[in-house]
């Protein structure tokens, strides 16, 4: 057993530097290498952090939500490329948010070319976070129309902020995708997630919907503060009226996710279970938007997130769900490696060169928290010290 001590040391700094608790796990190709916690489950509570605490995964979410998509790729029910109108009718029209004119007032126009899910699932479809986007923001907020996470049908109804294929934009393409999956399924993605994904793969903490044991070990979630303090945030577990987002939403662990990272880290199969085809996690970790480039995240709501690039400086791709690094991350990661993370400051990546995975979940606004993003990078740079000893 590799001697974890330094990982656990990355921990207890990160809790004595003031981020209230952390949980974390990582493994090989030979199976878990660590898996530890350290403080307390929120500044609100005396509960220690423990790895089976449960999080808000946030975009975490959407790994699982292609995978959920691709599976029905391999059964010939969706298409990459097949036109998303073609299972959506909402989709076989868009428009796009071509700006305001003189008076203040949307200038929308038809959209050219096609949404597909292969531009759903890579952040090229056209479809933005308004959080991300000046002028989605201002038109949500002028429009009262409601966000994809509400799950609420009328999220969905949102123009594109470019046209399909054009550029990379972060935005609610993976929702969208995952409606797809109910559409074509007939069940909600919760079901769909449970009977397919989480089941087999023993994940019984990870869901849309808490069991009540699951939500009497949520961490409490936190806001950064304008003086660097942090206070803990209501935050309820939502409803899902019309539909259920597939890109966030979920409830995990650690323990949980690094059991879906071993199963793609092992080619779409793990604990006995085949999740994936393996040429389908093959061509997930590949670029898919050709010569496109993934791009700085520039917020619009400073209480969600701040600034955000990963690897800045360094060219980065997408893959079917995944920022892939294209170069050797600073500390650690080979180059094409996969990774993303949540808006409350959780965040994974998987090595499939070297065969390490790892996970950190704190529940921290904004995304993109200085300390936990220092923290990340110390805990990988631990975990690949311990691996290779």
């Amino acid at each position: 057993m590799a001697n974890t001590s330094e990982i656990e040391r990355v921990l207890t700094e990160a809790v004595a530097a003031g981020i209230p608790g952390i949980t974390a796990a990582a493994a090989t190709a030979d199976g878990p290498i660590f898996e530890g916690a350290a403080g307390r489950r929120g500044l609100g509570t005396d509960t220690a952090m423990t790895p089976d605490t449960v999080f808000r995964i946030a975009s975490m979410t959407k790994a699982v939500t292609a995978t959920a998509a691709l599976q029905l790729v391999e059964q010939g029910k969706i298409g990459l490329d097949q036109p998303a109108g073609e299972i959506l009718p909402f989709l076989a029209a868009p428009q796009v948010l071509d700006g305001f004119d003189a008076a203040g007032k949307p200038m929308l126009r038809p959209a050219r070319g096609t949404v597909t899910l292969r531009n759903l699932l890579t952040h090229t479809s056209g479809f933005v976070y308004d959080n991300w986007n000046g002028s989605m923001h201002r038109y949500m907020r002028e429009t009262g129309l409601p966000g994809a996470r509400t799950g609420r049908m009328a999220g969905l109804s949102a123009p594109l902020g470019y046209d399909p294929g054009t550029r990379w934009e972060y935005g609610i393409g993976i929702d969208i995708a995952g409606r797809m999956v109910e559409v074509v399924s007939g069940q909600d993605l919760d079901s769909y997630m449970r009977a397919h994904i989480f089941a087999p793969l023993g994940m019984h903490d990870t869901g849309y919907h808490l069991r009540p044991d699951a939500l009497a070990r949520l961490a409490q979630l936190h806001g950064r503060q304008a003086d660097g303090s942090l206070a803990v945030l209501d935050a309820p577990p939502p409803t899902y009226p019309d539909f259920i987002p597939g890109g966030g939403g979920l409830f995990s662990t650690a323990r949980d996710y690094l059991v879906f990272l071993q199963m793609l880290m092992h080619g779409g199969a793990w604990n006995g279970a085949r999740i994936l085809q393996d040429e389908t996690v093959a061509s997930m970790g590949q670029n898919h938007m050709g010569d496109l480039d993934v791009l700085p995240m520039v917020s619009f709501n400073p209480r969600l997130s701040n600034d955000v690039e990963l690897f800045p400086g360094m060219r980065k791709k997408w893959g079917l769900s995944f920022l892939i690094n294209t170069e050797q991350g600073p500390a650690g990661r080979s180059a094409g490696s996969l990774a993303w993370a949540g808006l409350n400051n959780t965040y994974y990546w998987l090595d499939p060169v070297a065969k390490v995975a790892g996970v950190l979940m704190t529940q921290i606004l904004p995304f993109g928290d200085r300390a936990v993003l220092d923290t990340l990078d110390r805990y990988e740079a631990a975990v690949y010290r311990t691996v290779r000893g």
